[in-house]
């Protein structure tokens, strides 16, 4: 989810009374909120599980486990420095490391929970399973999750209850609820009906307005097939013609290993596609992700390789 909603998530959490527990108790919550995004600033790591974007810092263990800690004890330290300072304002709540544990927790714990919804996926076990898990409950940015949170924020503010924060995570919650089970109907539909496929993967992507209307892509014996999935006009519908992925060809195994963008790139890759031009003596390949296959998405989520061709012909390939 964009960072927007997860401040927002983290911003109700602490409106519900939660930040009156401690001092810092609102920047817990909304910094917790936004904290296992720190895997932006380790594209360059050495280790794939930090370096792969909703890897480890995703994840049960770092995200859920070590994050918290480690952002409770900076709030501590900087709240000692404005002690001694004396730049903590009168009436302020008395700081309680305790509570500001629990909260770090809490809104870190948003962060997965939301980003689960999403069909980029998390790897919610890394560093000891790299499976991507996803439930395809909301588009990467949400009108209505940001309307629903930010009223709930809004009304908390200004009335100076809980209440309706409270409301409001209560309605986003079961905003999420109702939309995976639309995404679940979606995922069987190639199923149960034509055309009685039996995907080996399977993607339903929500609408940013439309919640209810899914963008379908699946695999099967290395054939990828978009369908669009409408609950309230007939379900599955507008079924293209199946897309060899081509993950098979001989070149493309050989470019998947060529470099280490191109590894780390498929690695993240749920619905992996290539596209070979051969010219003379090289051959370039071209790998994408189905999920992301729209025209206006596809330039961010290609990569590409040039390779020499194997033949006897081209002296280069010796």
């Amino acid at each position: 989810m964009d960072n927007l909603t997860h401040s927002l998530a983290g911003w109700a959490l602490a409106e519900t009374g939660l930040k009156h527990r401690t001092r810092k108790g609102l920047a817990a919550c909304i910094l917790a909120a936004n904290l296992p995004d720190i895997d932006v600033f380790f594209g360059w790591a050495p280790w794939e599980p930090l370096a792969t974007h909703r890897g480890f810092t995703h994840g049960v263990v770092g995200g859920v486990l070590v994050l918290p800690p480690l952002l409770a004890l900076l709030l501590w330290v900087l709240d000692r420095w404005q002690v001694r300072r004396g730049r903590i304002a009168q009436g302020a709540p008395p700081l309680h490391f305790g509570w500001l544990l629990a909260l770090s927790y809490l809104g870190a714990l948003t962060h997965p929970l939301l980003d689960l919804q999403t069909v980029y996926a998390v790897q919610l076990l890394s560093p000891f399973n790299l499976r991507w898990f996803h439930s395809d409950g909301l588009f990467i940015i949400s009108p209505w999750l940001l309307v629903v949170l930010g009223l709930g924020v809004w009304r908390s503010r200004k009335t100076v209850q809980g209440g309706p924060a409270l409301k409001a995570l209560i309605a986003a919650t079961l905003f999420i609820v109702l939309n995976v089970g639309i995404s679940v109907q979606a995922w069987n539909a190639p199923r149960v009906d034509a055309p009685y496929a039996n995907p080996d993967r399977i993607f339903a992507a929500p609408e940013p307005l439309w919640f209810w209307r899914r963008d379908v892509v699946w695999r099967q014996q290395g054939q990828i097939v978009h369908a669009r999935f409408d609950p309230l006009n007939g379900g599955l519908a507008d079924i293209g013609a199946p897309m060899p992925d081509n993950m098979a060809d001989p070149d493309v195994q050989r470019a998947a290993t060529a470099t280490t963008d191109v590894r780390m790139f498929l690695a993240w890759s749920q619905m992996p596609f290539a596209k070979v031009k051969r010219l003379s003596c090289v051959v370039t390949v071209t790998f994408g992700d189905a999920r992301f296959a729209d025209p206006r998405l596809v330039g961010g989520f290609t990569r590409q390789v040039e390779l020499p061709v194997q033949s006897a012909l081209c002296p280069s390939s010796a």
